[in-house]
């Protein structure tokens, strides 16, 4: 099973707001969630972005993958940064 990072469209028409979550990746866009990792507000000043760093970074150990908008959004937080910190520290195995 790959586990995908993405996000999930909530939110009426023409306002759209988004869960981060953790999914298999052959789920459909609003489908089954195993994990639910943050939110994002792009209509908002600023568009709005928050994170539960440690659930993200878990799952990131674990393997999953981001999509390019979540890895966008990751690096921008600095979260990226520090899982590459902890990937190198470790060896760069799947330690958890």
């Amino acid at each position: 099973m790959t586990v995908k990072i993405r996000l999930q469209r909530i939110g009426a028409k023409k306002r759209p707001f988004y869960r981060i979550v953790a999914v298999d990746s052959r789920e459909k866009r609003d489908g089954a969630v195993i994990a639910q990792l943050g939110k994002h507000h792009p209509i908002m000043d600023g568009s709005q972005t928050e994170f539960n760093e440690e659930s993200t970074l878990k799952w990131l150990k674990l393997g999953a993958q981001p999509t390019k908008t979540v890895l966008d959004l990751l690096k921008k937080e600095n979260i990226w940064q520090k899982f590459k910190n902890l990937k190198i520290s470790s060896g760069g195995g799947n330690a958890i």
